[in-house]
């Protein structure tokens, strides 16, 4: 039988989380897997504020004011790290349920759905809760097998449940819910009011230059910058600022982009929405000022790991090899106790014969080989007695008398 060792690995909770995230910096940054569509947001906002800094602000530096590019810096940093912010950040990630409490869930339903004829379809797996004297209904999920909080959604491209989910955004390389959906409207709020700022002064830029130079000799000075930063700050503007004038709504009504696409509270039955305070004001303090949630997922947290390896055979001192020779000669002698615990008994091991035995001696005379050292005494001769004869001892027993 060979021996098991078990080996114990410590690991952070991150590396064995299921779903379709990447983690980087020991578990810090938690982003979807599809980052290219991020990559080339970066690209986009850092070229056209690079080529907006190197040939427009200079000159607008001294013929306007020097405040227009520290305004224009400070702009910038506001963007990227709003948008570092909710692209590194976990949007509301909510665990999967353990395997004893996945089966706790599916025994409680099906003692609550009962039995179900073959060939007929098991009614839907949902619970109703009442939120501000309104029923709302909480899905269950069969991937991450727990009936979802109210608001909360499923995740298709990051396979992950939500809470307050509201999209999916591949600009920013990340879902957007309940923890980072105040950092994502103010990046595209300040990105929209720096898109409107830079596409200004590069007209006002243009229209000065032109007043000195004329408009093709300042198109002949910079043939690159005013086509890139114009047509960029051009497309951006009406998509960022429409966006953004979206989610303001959105906002206004306390109401999520998947709630406003299924029509969750503007349906056939006009439900209300339980979670709008009926104040555009209360709604987006609750959005915008509210207190920052945790995450659940508490993904650094250290777990050990059982791993069991092929132990180092240690030599034995005894042990039974099921009368194997080849094994028995390897193994050294072992001493066996001959004295009986009480006078004239066996021991159990004595009493029943061993493999390892030799067979016992007989104790007769035949059987017993003379010693080597001593040899034999000479037989003497005796000649048979006739009728008659006398031995030594009865002569001397004659004499006696």
């Amino acid at each position: 039988m060979s021996a098991v060792m078990v080996t114990k690995k410590v690991t952070r909770k991150w590396e064995k989380l299921p779903g379709k995230n990447t983690f980087c910096c020991d578990g810090r940054i938690m982003m979807a897997r599809q980052k290219g569509v991020f990559y080339l947001t970066l690209f986009l906002i850092m070229g056209t504020c690079s080529l907006f800094f190197a040939f427009e602000c200079p000159y607008l530096a001294v013929h306007l004011s020097p405040a227009i590019p520290v305004f224009a810096g400070l702009l910038f940093l506001f963007v990227m790290a709003m948008l570092l912010r909710t692209s590194f950040s976990d949007p509301g990630v909510l665990p999967r349920a353990l395997a004893d409490e996945a089966t706790f869930i599916e025994m409680e339903i099906e003692a609550a759905n009962g039995n179900v004829p073959t060939g007929q379809r098991p009614p839907p797996r949902i619970r109703n809760v009442q939120i501000n004297s309104q029923i709302v209904k909480l899905k269950y999920c069969y991937t991450c097998k727990i009936f979802r909080p109210p608001r909360a959604s499923h995740c298709s491209i990051c396979d992950n449940c939500v809470d307050r989910f509201d999209h999916h955004c591949p600009w920013v390389g990340n879902c957007v819910g309940k923890r980072n959906y105040r950092y994502f409207y103010l990046f595209t709020l300040s990105l929209s009011l720096l898109t409107i700022y830079i596409f200004t002064f590069d007209i006002v830029h243009v229209v000065l230059r032109s007043v000195d130079s004329g408009f093709v000799s300042t198109l002949r000075d910079t043939p690159g910058t005013y086509p890139f930063t114009l047509l960029v700050c051009f497309f951006t503007l009406w998509s960022v600022v429409g966006l953004t004038g979206f989610h303001t709504y959105l906002i206004s009504l306390n109401q999520t982009t998947n709630e406003d696409i299924k029509g969750s509270w503007s349906g056939k039955n006009r439900v209300q929405n339980p979670y709008s305070h009926r104040n555009i004001l209360k709604n987006c303090c609750e959005v915008l000022c509210g207190p920052v949630y945790p995450s659940v997922l508490n993904r650094r947290e250290f777990l050990l790991e059982e791993s069991a390896g092929p132990a180092a055979r240690a030599t034995p001192q005894s042990t039974v090899t099921n009368g194997d020779p080849a094994t028995n000669s390897t193994l050294p002698p072992t001493t066996k106790t001959t004295a009986p615990l009480i006078p004239n008994e066996h021991t159990p091991e004595e009493s029943k014969p061993s493999i390892a035995d030799p067979p016992e001696k007989s104790s007769s005379p035949s059987a017993q080989e003379p010693p080597t050292d001593q040899a034999p005494p000479p037989p003497q001769a005796h000649s048979p007695l006739s009728p008659g004869d006398k031995t030594v001892t009865d002569q001397a027993a004659e004499e006696a008398h």
